[in-house]
């Protein structure tokens, strides 16, 4: 500054005066040339430097207009437009604010060249550089969308120039704006004074030439915003003038730091709330749900979970206030059991306390069935001549023990091959293989039971036997006419389970009697048999659902009592369906078979059953009698008498939860809109196709025209299976072969899981809408249970059991701890457990399940409704609860 100053004091005021007009010439042309460039150019002109060695004294000039550029570059508010890969930006897309001033002077003209004209690259600070990588920063968060990006763009820099992290409402766009106008016009004002103020004291410049021949580098004199300064000794001292500066600078330091400050901390507080939202508002995308089960996905803001192949969301069906009046119940039907229905209203418990799980104290020990080792219940009985200690006798109070396992217990062999062979340990009864051995039921191989695949009718195999019975009578077509079948008094159930290699499914049943634990062998093998009598009270079936009911040596006295147990058979038996019967009145001579086979063939031709053939296999040495179900009331009409009697017309068929029989027969559906009227569609079109005597009229369960809601439900099923039950819940589904739907409306669950090798038994609860008909008119399978009581199956059974909105409905009823209890004892140490239901209901369920020892797979929330999924495991409580 001294050297400057005396260096002036030479020169004549004549030339100084000359010199500042041209100087202020030259900058305002520079300043208005440099002005219309930056407003009107589309790519930022690459900058262009003279380093040191390039300075002469003739550069002078060169060195002022640079000085001027770099004042405007560094004061105005709008900078050049920038071409990214979205298109170009409008002219206030992007603004630099005064954060981004270099502090260091000498930094000016380290301007880098040969940059990209989308990207300015970060220079250090330079002033004529924007130090943010517009595409990468606008890119970066994924929240700002393509089309929303020339909007959204948030003009910070600097320290703010990792990306943009939420875009700013109308209101905050408008008070930011406002007060960058008053900064910039508070800058205008003091520049325009200062300017005021060099030019009135000094009155005197120098010429170009002069000025040319001195060292022009006047950084030093420039202010904090780069505004080249005309130093004279008729201003301010050197120590007032530098003052005056360094107080402005500081004035300007502390207004953009404010200004900055408050940038900051409204971008912090829109990452927070945005952040905040994220959290609550977890994205779950199509069916990839969230797999931790220790943090179950929070759905609740209506974020959807399913989507279909079209990314509509999944409208999860709900009941419909009308079905309830259009539908029967099986409760409803079965009137007779009216005290038993109101007993569960009485246990609700709103609460689920603290549980402290005891072993049962039972005679039965590891094959405990609460309904048919109620011990008191039987001694009580006057008679067991028709097998009434084999009914169902459920205690009054369900039990909430558990049942202990065998010892040395073994995780099931897995289909096919426990069809063959199952674990000693699992199922320790060896009186089946001692008495019939040599018929090649079961036999004892080492820690294995072996199955050979016969029995006492088909000795040399089953599926032999399959041929030969398909043989006598094609029309039975296994797999396309008769799709379900009905296996009485089954043994070990070798019959139903080779029938799957022919698409059948076979409902397979027995009493748990003095032949030990043969149901038991057959779902141990993976074989669908449940634990039943034909006793004094009809099956817990519709009427007119099996395709062909079979008995092969069963030992049922069909022909007693004018035909009682026949005749249920006939309740049950498909009109124009067939009777297979193998036993030894067919084949064989003695007096008590040829009195039984006389006896037998009056009973059938008073019934109309019309025989269609003897055929006797000469490999087995065993016949069957195939009957043939009268499809019309023709027969019945010409009878000459009346017996068996025919049903009152007020005598319900489908009526089946603990009715006694009724010794008579009902009229065969006469009206194409009447359920038997004709068969259904071959097997596997039947499963999709809704019944032809599905009303349109009548409301569907879920509150569509009885078809469609048919149809929407099977739609529904497939793709909950698919999407989330599938891959969603942690089942590895090639270990399930035996499985229960606990609550299954149309059979949509098991319909979905057709082309997995596996069996579903569908339940339908006996206050439920009574839709079982469909499900075995679709070619299924199930039966009417009240989950109030116990399952007449034996402990560690099922593979998995599905429970869709069904403990939310048993609460009002009974006891959910008894219900857990009874799931607990039916489901095999290593099954599965699936509910879906409200949420409350689910978190409780999940509690049980955790007091249970279950592992819990996986928990997902969705709009007030949660699935559950958990895996049960060896746990059981201190043995020393159990009998001894």
């Amino acid at each position: 500054m001294p050297t400057a100053r005396a260096r002036l004091g030479r020169r004549s005021s004549s030339s100084s005066y000359s010199s500042t007009i041209t100087t202020i010439v030259f900058v305002s042309l520079c300043v208005l040339g440099v002005w219309l460039l930056t407003s009107t150019s589309v790519v930022p002109p690459k900058s262009t430097t003279r380093t040191s060695t390039d300075s002469t004294p003739s550069s002078s000039f060169t060195s002022t207009i640079m000085n001027a550029h770099k004042t405007i570059s560094n004061t105005a508010k709008t900078t050049p437009v920038f071409k990214d890969s979205q298109g170009d930006l409008p002219d206030d897309a992007l603004k630099t604010g005064d954060a981004n001033r270099p502090q260091d002077t000498n930094e000016i003209d380290k301007v880098q060249t040969d940059v990209p004209s989308d990207i300015t690259k970060d220079s250090g600070g330079g002033g004529d550089t924007l130090n943010v990588n517009v595409d990468q920063s606008l890119h970066s968060n994924e929240n700002v969308k393509p089309e929303d990006e020339k909007k959204n763009v948030n003009p910070v820099v600097g320290e703010n120039s990792q990306g943009l992290h939420g875009t700013k409402s109308v209101d905050e766009q408008e008070k930011q704006k406002q007060l960058e106008t008053q900064t910039s016009e508070e800058s205008s004002i003091t520049h325009r004074q200062e300017a005021e103020q060099i030019t009135a004291g000094t009155g005197k410049t120098t010429t170009g030439k002069e000025n040319a021949e001195e060292d022009v580098s006047l950084d030093s004199g420039n202010d904090a915003h780069g505004v080249a300064t005309d130093n004279t000794k008729n201003i301010l001292s050197d120590h007032e003038q530098q003052k005056r500066l360094e107080q402005h600078q500081q004035q300007e330091d502390d207004q953009m730091q404010q200004q900055q400050k408050q940038l900051e901390e409204h971008t912090q507080g829109v990452m927070n709330k945005d952040q905040i939202k994220h959290d609550e508002a977890p994205i779950v995308k199509d069916v990839k749900i969230q797999n931790d089960h220790k943090a179950p996905v929070n759905l609740t803001n209506n974020v959807p979970v399913l989507k279909n192949e079209n990314h509509k969301e999944i409208i999860v069906p709900k009941e419909s206030k009308e079905s309830k009046k259009a539908w029967s119940t099986q409760a409803d039907q079965s009137v007779n059991q009216k005290e038993r229905r109101t007993v569960g209203k009485n246990n609700q418990d709103s609460s689920v306390p603290e549980q402290n799980w005891q072993l049962c104290k039972v005679k039965a020990h590891a094959d405990y069935i609460p309904c048919l080792d109620n011990e008191d219940a039987i001694k009580k009985l006057k008679t067991t001549k028709h097998y009434e200690h084999r009914e169902r006798h459920c205690p009054q109070e369900p039990p909430t023990c558990l049942v202990p396992l065998p010892q040395g217990y073994k995780t099931p062999i897995e289909w096919p091959k426990s069809r063959d062979k199952i674990w000693y340990h699992n199922v320790p009864h060896t009186l089946l293989a001692e008495v019939k051995g040599h018929q090649n039921w079961v036999k004892v191989s080492g820690e294995f039971l072996t199955f050979p695949g016969g029995g006492t009718q088909f000795i040399h195999g089953a599926l032999h036997y399959l041929d030969f019975v398909q043989e006598a009578v094609p029309d039975i077509a296994w797999g396309k006419r008769t799709r379900t079948v009905l296996d009485v008094g089954c043994g070990v159930a070798s019959f139903g389970g080779y029938l799957f290699e022919r698409d059948v499914l076979a409902m397979s049943f027995a009493p748990k009697d003095e032949h030990e634990a043969q149901v038991q062998f057959a779902l141990e093998r993976g074989i669908p048999a449940i634990s039943a009598v034909m006793g004094t009270q009809r099956l817990p079936f519709p009427s007119g659902v099996f395709d062909l009911v079979h008995c092969a040596r069963c030992r049922v006295p069909w022909h007693e009592e004018g035909g009682a147990l026949l005749l249920e058979l006939n309740r049950v038996l498909r009109p124009g369906g067939y009777f297979a019967w193998s036993a030894t009145p067919v084949y064989q001579t003695l007096e008590e078979d040829v009195e039984i086979w006389k006896e037998m063939s009056s009973l059938t031709v008073a019934m109309c059953w019309e025989l269609i053939t003897i055929k006797k296999d000469k490999l087995n040495y065993v016949g069957v009698a195939i009957y043939h179900k009268s499809d019309t009331n023709e027969c019945y009409d010409q009878r000459k008498q009346n017996k068996p009697p025919m049903c009152k017309s007020d005598d319900d068929p489908n009526a089946a939860w603990y009715v006694p029989f009724n010794s008579c027969m009902h009229r065969v559906p006469s009206k194409e809109t009447e359920r038997g009227y004709r068969w259904p569609v071959e097997w596997p079109e039947r499963l999709q196709t809704p019944p032809y005597w599905l009303n349109r009229s009548q409301v569907g369960i879920y509150g569509k025209p009885a078809p469609d809601d048919f149809a929407a439900d099977l739609e529904h099923w497939k793709r909950l299976v698919s999407k989330v039950y599938m891959n969603g819940l942690g089942i590895s589904w090639s270990n399930v072969r035996n499985a229960m739907d606990m609550r299954a409306v149309y059979g949509g669950f098991a319909a979905a899981l057709r082309d997995v090798k596996m069996w579903v038994l569908n339940v339908v609860n006996v206050n439920a809408p009574d839709t079982l008909p469909i499900i075995y008119e679709r070619g299924l399978f199930g039966i009417y249970h009240d989950w109030c009581e116990s399952f007449s199956t034996y402990p560690r059974t099922y593979d998995l059991l599905h429970a869709d909105h069904l403990f939310s409905q048993l609460k009002k009823r009974c006891k959910i701890v008894a219900v857990m209890a009874e799931v607990d004892r039916i489901v095999r140490p290593g099954g599965k457990l699936i509910v879906r239901d409200d949420s409350a209901t689910t978190k409780e369920v999940e509690n049980l399940l955790k007091s249970l020892h279950w592992e819990i797979r996986k928990t997902i929330s969705q709009n007030q409704v949660g699935i559950l999924s958990a895996q049960k495991t060896f746990w059981r409580p201190n043995a020393s609860a159990a009998p001894t």
